[in-house]
């Protein structure tokens, strides 16, 4: 980049006081140093920007043009600056965050410790809630959500990507045999959601296409409640590697239907307002969530 940013400010504090003197007083720097600011900034873009004249200075189109993208430059940079002196203080409050049920249980709350530990100060409220929730209306200040991101005012930070699979365990398949094609699974008892309906929907590649739309035997809201069952030996269920992975070391729970199966990843977002009070509490949240997943194996990044 050949701009530089003192460049910058000594534009558009000429523009902002208008005239060399004033933008001098207002940036403590002599009269000549901003005038020499001005033309090598002139110099480097090959256009006129400002029209001196005996009296005053005025903006050339391109002057115009130029002055407005400076201004979001500078004013980005500022932003940068102020959030990495939030982070240098030490940040306290109340932080209040959301994630459906088994998200909270099984990510974070092995973290809370060391997150406790590292920020003392820093007040966590967890809530779980199966469905999507209204950030304002429920006084949240940060939500972990899985799945697509509906169209939204809200930022988004991702913080990965998560697989699913099929899955029993060995004394159900000891009870009823393994499914040998997509097409007899509808034989077993099958394990499903009452909501959303499309986690009903297992990417199982089969004679009519590559996914099939379950009707489950037993349904239920939570996820942990359908892998507490699967578990259990009642049925098959298609689950979340974040959920099921500690299960799968341990051989409590097998996959099935690995050829048949398409690769399916969950994104993870982190969704919130902006809010300046609490930027550095969210921040160093999920700074530390997300450096605390980086080695997870059921985690995919990028």
């Amino acid at each position: 980049m050949k701009t530089t940013l003192d460049e910058l400010q000594a534009f558009t504090a000429v523009v902002d006081t208008g005239s060399i003197t004033a933008a001098a007083e207002q940036l403590v720097q002599t009269a000549s140093g901003v005038s020499r600011a001005l033309s090598r900034l002139e110099s480097k873009l090959d256009v006129t920007l400002l029209r001196r004249t005996t009296r005053r200075l005025e903006l050339t189109e391109e002057g115009e043009a130029f002055l407005a993208q400076a201004r979001r430059i500078l004013a980005q940079v500022e932003e940068a600056e102020e959030h990495m002196a939030l982070r240098r203080q030490k940040p306290a409050g109340r932080l209040r965050v959301n994630a459906a049920s088994p998200f909270m249980l099984h990510v974070v709350v092995p973290l809370v410790a060391g997150f406790r530990e590292r920020y003392p100060e820093i007040e966590l409220e967890l809530h779980t809630s199966d469905q999507i929730i209204d950030l304002i209306e429920h006084r949240t200040d940060v939500a972990l959500r899985l799945g697509t991101l509906r169209d939204s005012s809200l930022h988004a930070r991702p913080l990965g990507r998560n697989r699913m699979r099929v899955l029993a365990s060995p004394a159900y398949l000891a009870a009823h045999g393994e499914p040998t094609s997509v097409e007899v699974l509808q034989e077993h008892c099958l394990l499903g959601f009452t909501h959303p309906e499309t986690l009903n929907h297992w990417p199982l590649r089969h004679a009519q296409g590559d996914s099939l739309q379950i009707t489950p035997t037993i349904k239920a809201s939570s996820g942990e409640t359908l892998r507490q069952l699967a578990l259990a030996g009642v049925g098959i269920v298609y689950m979340s590697d974040f959920m099921t992975q500690a299960d799968r070391t341990a051989g409590h729970l097998v996959e099935l239907l690995a050829e048949a199966t398409r690769e399916v990843h969950q994104p993870i977002n982190a969704v919130y307002y902006r809010n300046t009070a609490l930027a550095s509490r969210i921040t160093c949240f999920l700074d530390y969530v997300s450096q605390s997943l980086k080695d997870e194996d059921w985690l995919q990044v990028g």
